[in-house]
C-alpha cells in the first residue's frame, strides 16, 4: 500500500483528500503546520507528498525547497493562489505538479496516481539508486563509500561503514553482537565481539545529533543492535 503525506493546515480539505485517497487503497497521514509537515516528510517513508503553500510555519515553498535537498520523492503542490508566479517557483523548486485550489478530489488521485506511476517507471531499473540508502537525514552512497548527514560528509573507516550498511539496509532486523562480528571481521580475525560495541560507539558520534539518545542505531538489551528505519 502507498503512503501519502498530506500538508494542509485546513482540516476539512485534509480528511476529505484522505477520504478519497483511503477508497483508493492509499495509506494517508496528515500534519496541519509547516514543521511538522516538514519534520514527517523527512523522517518517514513516503510515495508522494501532498504540499499546501499557505501553512503556519514554514510555509510550502521552504518544506518543497528541504525535502528536496534529502529526498527523492514526487511532490504536488496545492494552492488557492491562481498566480503564475507561485506555480513557476513551486516547480522551479522541485515540486512535481502545481494544483489550484478547488479542484475536484477525483483529480487529486487521479494526479497522485500518474505521478506515482511515471516516478516507479523512471526509478525502476536504476542501479544507482540501489547504491544509495536514504533514511530522513542520513545519506550512504556505496559505490563511493561516503556517508553525509544533512549533506555534511561524516568519515568513517572501512569497518564503520561495512557495519553502518549491514545495519541500514536491513532496518528492523535485530542483528547479535556475535552476527555482527562474524559478517563483518569473520570468526577468523584478531579481536572480540568488544570491537563491535566500540565501533558502533564510534558510528552514532559520526552519525547521531545525540548518541547518548539515538535516531538510527538502536540498541536492545541483551539481543543486539537494530536499525530504526
Amino acid at each position: 500500500m502507498k503512503k501519502i503525506l498530506i500538508i494542509e493546515d485546513d482540516i476539512s480539505i485534509a480528511e476529505l483528500q484522505k477520504d478519497y485517497l483511503e477508497i483508493n487503497q492509499f495509506k494517508v497521514d496528515i500534519e496541519t503546520t509547516g514543521d511538522d509537515g516538514l519534520r514527517k516528510a523527512l523522517e518517514d517513508h513516503y510515495d508522494l507528498v501532498i504540499l499546501d503553500l499557505m501553512l503556519p510555519g514554514k510555509d510550502g515553498f521552504e518544506i518543497c525547497k528541504q525535502i528536496r535537498l534529502k529526498k527523492d520523492i514526487p511532490i504536488l503542490m496545492v494552492s488557492a493562489k491562481k498566480e503564475d508566479i507561485d506555480k513557476i517557483r513551486g516547480l522551479g523548486l522541485g515540486a512535481d505538479d502545481y494544483v489550484t485550489k478547488p479542484f475536484s478530489p477525483s483529480e487529486l488521485v487521479a494526479r497522485v496516481k500518474a505521478h506515482i506511476s511515471r516516478f516507479e517507471r523512471l526509478t525502476s531499473g536504476d542501479d544507482s539508486k540501489k547504491e544509495q540508502i536514504v533514511i530522513g537525514s542520513l545519506h550512504i552512497d556505496k559505490a563511493s563509500r561516503r556517508v553525509f548527514i544533512d549533506q555534511e560528509e561524516k568519515l568513517l573507516t572501512t569497518k564503520e561503514f561495512d557495519l553502518l550498511c549491514l545495519l541500514a539496509q536491513n532496518p528492523e532486523r535485530v542483528f547479535s553482537k556475535d552476527e555482527i562480528f562474524e559478517k563483518i571481521w569473520g570468526w577468523d580475525s584478531t579481536g572480540d565481539i568488544a570491537t563491535v560495541v566500540v565501533h558502533i560507539r564510534k558510528i552514532r558520534e559520526k552519525i547521531e545529533r545525540d548518541p547518548s539518545n539515538p535516531r538510527y542505531i538502536e540498541t536492545l538489551w541483551g539481543s543486539g543492535y537494530r536499525f530504526k528505519g
